[in-house]
């Protein structure tokens, strides 16, 4: 009975010193890697075409793409807030916002004009006048708690507007341009990476400066923009493809060291915990 006691308490410790050295390998491999903490972030700041880039329930979304994508790189963040206007994204920027302290953002993007675009007195209240419309997204880029970040920014300007598709009155392509060309405009003057989504949406869709706008009454029906913006404004999984694959274009064009590739993940490999290439 006293060895079988005793081959237990053997058995017992040799378990503990095992799990000591591996605890202890992978603590070394560990420190080498990272120092762990909250992962930084890649926030997307938007309306209702960032909010709804979360849902998979018609296809391709995304928020989710970009997480996979970045898995164990950085958390990706999801702060659209449907119907918002910039004026309103600043008061609500202060409240999601994270200090330096609880986490770092290391990329971030503002993706708003689409409901500033709405016509002047419209029945919804949400129009922004252009000018102001600029100095709010200038605060949003200069904002204390975003700049005290130093997080790399990307302006994305407000897509095509088909009036095919939604003929309330709310809003219209020619006037939606405007606030794409100012927000593009902004981005330059404030040294700003942006993404020029209205250009690529009115490009896949075979528009030419000089001929009628694409998505406006005064130009036949189009194809593509039918296909990309499934109610003429909100974007179909084929339209959040495409802003998938400028987004991560523009990275790897303005940061290639932050390309996916390129990047280091949070916490070894599982076969660098356990040992098998320390």
């Amino acid at each position: 009975m006293y060895a079988l006691a005793t081959n237990h308490k053997f058995q017992a410790v040799v378990a503990a010193l095992g799990i000591a050295l591996s605890l202890g390998t992978y603590t070394r491999v560990y420190r080498r890697v990272t120092t762990m903490g909250p992962y930084d972030q890649f926030l997307l700041f938007g309306d209702s075409i960032t909010q709804f880039s979360c849902s998979q329930e018609r296809g391709f979304a995304f928020t989710p793409a970009l997480q996979d994508a970045y898995i164990r790189r950085l958390d990706v963040i999801n702060r659209g807030f449907s119907g918002y206007n910039t004026s309103q994204a600043l008061k609500a920027l202060p409240e999601f916002m994270p200090t330096p302290a609880q986490a770092r953002l290391r990329f971030m993007t503002v993706f708003f004009g689409a409901n500033d675009a709405c016509v002047p007195g419209g029945p919804t209240g949400q129009h922004v006048p252009l000018d102001q419309y600029m100095r709010n997204v200038q605060a949003i880029v200069r904002h204390p708690l975003v700049s005290s970040h130093t997080a790399r920014l990307i302006l994305i300007t407000p897509p095509p507007f088909d009036e095919h598709q939604s003929g309330d009155g709310i809003r219209t392509a020619e006037h939606t341009k405007k606030y794409a060309d100012a927000c593009r405009q902004v981005g330059k003057e404030l040294g700003v990476a942006v993404l020029d989504l209205w250009l690529v949406f009115m490009t896949k869709a075979g528009w030419k400066p000089g001929q009628p706008l694409a998505g406006s009454k005064a130009a036949e029906r189009n194809k593509v923009l039918g296909e990309l913006l499934h109610d003429g404004l909100h974007f179909s999984p084929m339209g959040y493809r495409i802003l998938y694959d400028e987004v991560v274009r523009t990275i790897e064009r303005e940061w290639p060291d932050q390309a996916v590739g390129n990047t280091g993940t949070v916490l070894p490999s599982w076969e660098a915990a356990t040992g098998e290439t320390a």
